[in-house]
C-alpha cells in the first residue's frame, strides 16, 4: 500500500472527473453554488469510503456471479443513510441536491472503484483509496462551484457564507455568500446548464494538457539519464 501513489492518483493522474470521466451528470447538474458542491462531494467521500471498506472485507466471500448485484445493495444502503440524515440534520442540502443524492446509487465513481480496487485489495488500501478518490471529485465540484459562481453571478460562497449576520459559516443553505462584483457583470451563461458543460469540458482540457505534458517532461528525462550513462 502506498498511500502517496493513491493521494495523488485520487487527486491528479487518475481523478474520477477529470480523468476517469465518470460521475459527471451530478457534477454539472449542481454546481451552481459551493454549498452544493461542499455537500455532494463530502457526502460521496462519506459513501465510497464506507462502500469500499465493506466490499474489501466480505470480497473473498462474494460469488463472483453476482458481485455487481452486491455491490448495489451495499451502495444503496449507505446511500440510503446517508440521505435519510441530510433530511434529518441538513435539509435544505438534501432539498437542494433532490435526486442526486438517491442516484449516487448508481454513481460509476462508486461501482467502478469496488468492481476495480476493492475486491482486489486489502481494507486498508480500500480505506484510503475511498478517502482520495473522493476527495479529488470534491475538488472538482468546488472548482467548477467557485468558476461558475463566481464569474456567473459575481459571487462566491452561496449557501454557505452568511454575511448578513458577521462572516460565519452555515448548513441551513441560506446564507448569501460575498458579492464580489454586481451579478449583471457576470458571464450569466455559466450559471445554465450548458455553464456546467462548458467549464467540465475546460476543466478536462487543463488536465489532459498537464497531464500530456508531465509525461512529455518525464520521457526527457528518462532519455537523458539513459544518454548519461552511455
Amino acid at each position: 500500500m502506498n498511500i502517496k501513489n493513491q493521494f495523488k492518483e485520487g487527486l491528479i493522474t487518475n481523478n474520477p472527473v477529470l480523468v476517469q470521466l465518470i460521475g459527471m451528470c451530478a457534477t454539472m447538474a449542481i454546481t451552481t453554488t459551493l454549498f452544493n458542491g461542499v455537500g455532494m462531494g463530502l457526502s460521496v467521500l462519506i459513501i465510497l469510503t464506507c462502500c469500499n471498506v465493506v466490499v474489501s472485507a466480505i470480497r473473498k466471500i462474494i460469488p463472483n456471479e453476482i458481485r455487481l448485484a452486491i455491490f448495489v445493495v451495499i451502495i444503496a444502503g449507505f446511500v440510503t443513510i446517508v440521505d435519510l440524515l441530510l433530511q434529518a440534520y441538513i435539509p435544505a442540502l438534501s432539498a437542494a441536491l433532490g435526486v442526486f443524492i438517491p442516484l449516487i446509487v448508481v454513481n460509476c465513481i462508486i461501482i467502478g472503484r469496488a468492481e476495480a480496487f476493492c475486491q482486489k485489495n486489502t481494507i486498508g488500501a480500500s480505506f484510503f483509496d475511498g478517502i482520495f478518490q473522493g476527495l479529488g471529485y470534491t475538488v472538482v465540484l468546488i472548482i467548477m462551484c467557485v468558476v461558475r459562481e463566481l464569474l456567473g453571478s459575481g459571487r462566491f460562497g452561496g449557501g454557505l457564507i452568511d454575511v448578513a449576520n458577521g462572516f460565519r459559516l452555515t448548513m441551513d443553505g441560506t446564507g448569501a455568500g460575498i458579492q464580489l462584483f454586481p451579478a449583471d457583470l457576470g458571464a450569466s451563461i455559466l450559471t445554465l446548464p450548458f455553464g456546467g458543460f462548458l467549464t467540465l469540458g475546460v476543466l478536462i482540457a487543463v488536465m489532459q494538457y498537464a497531464l500530456k505534458k508531465s509525461a512529455q517532461k518525464k520521457q526527457l528525462a528518462e532519455k537523458a539519464e539513459k544518454e548519461g550513462e552511455e
